[in-house]
């Protein structure tokens, strides 16, 4: 499955930068998080996620920060046959000054609803938040009917993915779907470029293929069409041709007519399927194609005289 692929993909990748560290931490929060404040100064902060490349990122990330985090395995229903991933930080100051620093909560462990602008404000972080966010709860398809979405729990929060792309030239559109809400692309081209943007240069590449290949059958779809119609065209208007030197030549008249329109009717009589620009090319001494037509059309216009 395409997402999939990309989760394993975006997964590998290895921040240099403490910035983007912070913001891809910040949006793997957010997107897959949830925060429950104990009283007394204490919070605890429980992620969810369906793939182990995923569990395993959140976890390095976290440790890289010193912050300590268990993770758990389950299954949401007994006979559910996928694996899931519960990753629970501990409780303790550094992991309380973390999630301060990735603008998940302020200095009185209130959540925020949207990271501060510091946690977004270089293109670099704004890659990282996006990829965060697709690792959390993103989703891809194609290459037909390519479709890229980033799922929040909120319309705001939809909003805020949609505002960081559009910083970037990506025009992500909003769309509530009441349980959550949801930032999402349809083009293709648009959809490859944002994998590049936040790091899936393989699927960006195939993605890009694939839309290579799909223009070149459209293209040899078109000029075979294309063909198809000038053949057709070229065979009724060779039939014409022929109908009207029939009908010259039973009236007794193809005799008296000048030469070169004798020469035409008598090569379109021998070689009916040939097209104009190889009849003139027979013609003595040879014509264009555009004197060959002239030719036919005026032998076209006496027959209906």
């Amino acid at each position: 499955m395409l997402s999939e692929d990309v989760r394993a993909e975006l997964a590998a990748i290895e921040p240099r930068k403490a910035c983007c560290r912070l913001a891809e931490l910040s949006a793997l929060i957010r997107g897959a998080g949830s925060i429950h404040l104990r009283g007394r100064g204490r919070i605890g902060v429980h992620l969810e996620v369906s793939s182990p490349a995923v569990a395993r990122r959140v976890f390095t990330l976290l440790k890289a920060y010193g912050v300590a985090s268990e993770i758990h395995t389950f299954r949401r229903r007994a006979f559910e046959g996928a694996t899931r991933f519960r990753l629970n930080i501990e409780d303790d100051a550094r992991a309380v000054q973390a999630l301060n620093e990735m603008g998940v909560v302020d200095s009185h462990l209130a959540p925020l609803d949207h990271p501060p602008r510091r946690v977004v404000r270089r293109p670099c972080c704004r890659a990282a938040y996006l990829r965060g966010a697709f690792l959390a709860a993103g989703s891809v398809s194609g290459p037909r009917n390519a479709h890229l979405e980033l799922r929040a729990a909120t319309v705001e929060g939809a909003e805020l993915l949609a505002e960081l792309g559009r910083e970037e030239g990506f025009p992500f559109v909003v769309h509530d779907r009441g349980r959550h809400a949801v930032a999402y692309l349809k083009n293709r081209e648009t959809i490859a470029e944002l994998l590049a943007f936040v790091g899936a240069q393989e699927a960006a590449l195939g993605l890009g293929e694939s839309a290579v290949v799909s223009a070149t059958k459209a293209r040899a779809n078109r000029l075979a069409n294309a063909d198809h119609a000038n053949i057709v065209r070229a065979s009724r208007a060779a039939d014409a041709q022929l109908r009207a030197i029939k009908r010259l030549e039973a009236a007794g008249r193809l005799e008296h007519l000048p030469a070169e329109l004798r020469e035409v009717a008598d090569l379109r009589t021998r070689y009916p399927t040939l097209s104009l620009r190889e009849l003139a090319g027979r013609l003595r001494p040879p014509a264009t194609k555009a004197a060959a037509h002239r030719r036919l059309a005026k032998l076209q216009k006496l027959a209906e005289r």
